[in-house]
């Protein structure tokens, strides 16, 4: 019998949701506590939504975080059918948790495959990720609270390495920005949804820190958190290999921050599109 990783146990396990109903399921999240993963709770949705799905492939999801989650408790998701057309299909997912508390609302778009316009820009230039060390330790000595944010009370089961030389950079040269490969550390199962939801889980690992590392937010008082979250799937999804994860930040104003991202294959062709608004609140100053 071939052993799995045991971070891919824990992702497979998170993944697995219980039916509870007709279209309501329940999920774990195997974390007792700190922050809860806004990531897992991304890949979960995809899973509720996923298993309504008779056919076609996801493209898209736009979802918004209501509540902070709770790390220690079960997450139950509830779907609702708004779509089954031809080509495309629609679901929205509502998760709560306490029985009624909710924590993140999303809808979900699935389309049939269908041949097309096709064009995208060029992929960003990036160090190999062979060799590469991961991507928190280029930000050198950080605080507790920094090190608490990036590093779960499991392994995780992405390996995120740096894809430039360096940590983040000031304002003063440039505006926020983050290039890291990322790969899961086990083989996925052969399941569209399962590498759906690995790429959600990925898509919101570090992407509020492109903007918090370089303001240097961790400091006690301060405060951020993700406030909405959209993914687009331009091909069908896989997640097998290393994937480059660019993300800047163009804009920000009253404690909000825009993050754009894309996803890139090792042969430079985009799989992904990620939006995210963070909110950023500096420590407040000395009375």
């Amino acid at each position: 019998m071939t052993k799995i990783d045991p971070a891919i146990a824990h992702l497979l396990r998170v993944l697995d949701l219980r039916p509870t109903g007709a279209d309501t399921f329940q999920g774990v999240t195997e974390q007792d506590e700190g922050r809860l993963f806004g990531g897992l709770v991304l890949a979960q949705t995809v899973v509720a939504a996923g298993r309504t799905v008779a056919s076609g492939t996801i493209h898209s999801m736009h979802g918004y975080f209501l509540r902070a989650g709770r790390p220690a408790k079960p997450i139950d998701y509830r779907v609702e059918r708004i779509r089954d057309g031809r080509n495309f299909t629609g679901r929205r997912v509502t998760a709560y948790q306490d029985g009624g508390d909710v924590i993140f609302e999303a809808s979900l778009s699935f389309v049939s495959p269908e041949e097309g316009v096709a064009y995208q820009e060029p992929m960003p230039e990036a160090l190999p990720p062979e060799g590469q060390p991961s991507w928190w330790e280029t930000l050198g000595p950080a605080p507790d609270q920094q090190r608490e944010r990036f590093h779960h009370k499991w392994v995780n089961p992405i390996a995120v390495v740096a894809g430039e030389a360096g940590g983040p950079k000031p304002l003063t040269e440039r505006l926020p920005k983050r290039l890291v490969w990322g790969k899961p550390v086990g083989p996925l199962p052969e399941d569209p949804i399962a590498h759906a939801a690995a790429i959600a889980y990925f898509s919101d690992s570090g992407t509020i820190a492109t903007v918090a590392t370089v303001l240097g937010m961790w400091q006690p008082g301060g405060a951020t958190a993700s406030l909405d979250h959209a993914i687009w799937w331009h091909h069908p999804p896989r997640f097998d290999g290393w994937l480059l994860y660019a993300t800047e930040s163009p804009v920000a104003h009253a404690a909000r921050g825009l993050i754009w991202g894309g996803m890139y294959t090792r042969d430079g062709v985009r799989v992904v599109s990620v939006a995210q608004e963070g909110l950023f609140r500096r420590p407040a100053g000395p009375a």
